[in-house]
């Protein structure tokens, strides 16, 4: 099952917005922010920030990769991922994001830096047995994205920065 969520960081929806002050006390942002359960955060594999879009940006010439390039990015990717499978005899597993524990060591392994670096977020971020699954699992994908063979640290930094961020310190 794939979910998506969307939640404003408080009740007013201001919190942390560079043009507009948050109006809630501290205790009612906390209160707010806690009421997503953490063990259905740590189910999220991606968490994003989207910041408010400047007039500027929106109006300008600059333009982004296009939908097709990106779709032919993600083929690429799955067509990785389903060679990688079929050649498993995992027949139930079409991609990253359906592999168990066995599939993860397998096809997942870090260099020493990378197990260095999963090591420390561990330790720091306090993460459970299944966010540190889910985190390899998506490194392993960044990496098809790039066209790697393996993953390498910098993707497994780039999974890690798609963790829930606390927002109150």
């Amino acid at each position: 099952m794939k979910m998506f969520d969307c939640v404003y960081p408080c009740p007013c929806g201001y919190y942390g917005d560079s043009q507009k002050p948050c109006t809630c006390a501290h205790a009612l942002i906390t209160k707010y922010q806690k009421r997503i359960s953490g063990p259905l955060l740590d189910r999220i594999d991606i968490h994003i920030e989207v910041p408010r879009v400047d007039y500027e940006k929106l109006s300008g010439d600059r333009l982004g990769e296009s939908s097709g390039a990106i779709r032919a990015r993600v083929q690429a990717a799955r067509d990785i991922q389903n060679k990688r499978f079929a050649g498993n005899g995992s027949s139930d597993i079409i991609c990253n994001a359906d592999m168990r524990v066995g599939e993860i060591r397998q096809f997942c392994r870090l260099p020493d830096e990378g197990q260095s670096l999963m090591r420390a977020a561990m330790r720091q971020l306090n993460l459970s047995a299944r966010a540190y699954h889910r985190i390899l699992k998506l490194a392993r994908t960044i990496a098809d994205l790039a066209g790697c063979e393996e993953a390498q640290s910098v993707h497994l930094a780039e999974a890690l920065q798609y963790r829930p961020k606390l927002m109150l310190s």
